[in-house]
C-alpha cells in the first residue's frame, strides 16, 4: 500500500531540508505531535518532546551542511489516523564539521492524521544501512563503541 503522496512528498523534501541544516523549512514541512518520541541514530535514551528552542535550531543548522537526500519508501502501513513508514534516507554531507561522507539512516515514522495534517509522532533512525558483523554488533550492544 502506497502511503499518501502529500505525506511521501513531505518526507522526502524535509530529509533534503534537514540534512543541508536548513531546520526552517524542515518545521516547516514536518509537524511534531507534542508526544512525539525520538530514537536517535546515536542511540541512548528515547527523547521525548522535539526541541525547537532557538538554540537547539541553531545547534541543527551548525552541525548539518551541504548535504544531498533522497528517500526510499519500503514500505507503508496505514490504519485509522495512522500511517507508518519503513525506509532509507540515502544522504550524504558535511555534518559536524567532517568531511562530505554517507549518512544515511535506516528510518521507522509514525505519523497520525489531524485536523490540520499529518503529525510526526515517532522516528526511529538508525545507521546500519550497511551490514555490520556479529563482533562489531556486540561492541555496540556493551557500549565498547562509544
Amino acid at each position: 500500500m502506497a502511503a499518501d503522496g502529500d505525506l511521501e512528498n513531505l518526507v522526502r523534501e524535509s530529509a533534503v531540508a534537514y540534512i543541508r541544516g536548513d531546520v526552517d523549512t524542515y518545521q516547516k514541512l514536518i509537524h511534531h505531535s507534542d508526544d512525539y518520541t525520538l530514537m536517535s541514530p546515536l542511540g541512548g535514551a528515547v527523547v521525548h518532546g522535539f526541541d525547537s528552542s532557538p538554540e537547539a535550531l541553531q545547534s541543527t543548522r551548525e552541525m548539518f551542511r551541504s548535504g544531498e537526500a533522497s528517500v526510499d519508501i519500503e514500505q507503508c502501513y496505514q490504519s485509522g489516523d495512522l500511517t507508518v513508514l519503513v525506509a532509507v534516507e540515502r544522504q550524504h554531507g558535511e555534518v559536524t564539521g567532517l568531511p562530505d561522507q554517507d549518512w544515511s539512516l535506516r528510518i521507522t515514522l509514525v505519523f497520525r492524521r489531524t485536523p490540520s495534517g499529518w503529525d510526526l509522532v515517532h522516528r526511529h533512525a538508525d545507521p546500519l544501512v550497511h551490514p555490520i558483523g556479529f563482533g562489531r554488533l556486540a561492541e555496540l550492544s556493551r557500549g565498547a563503541a562509544g
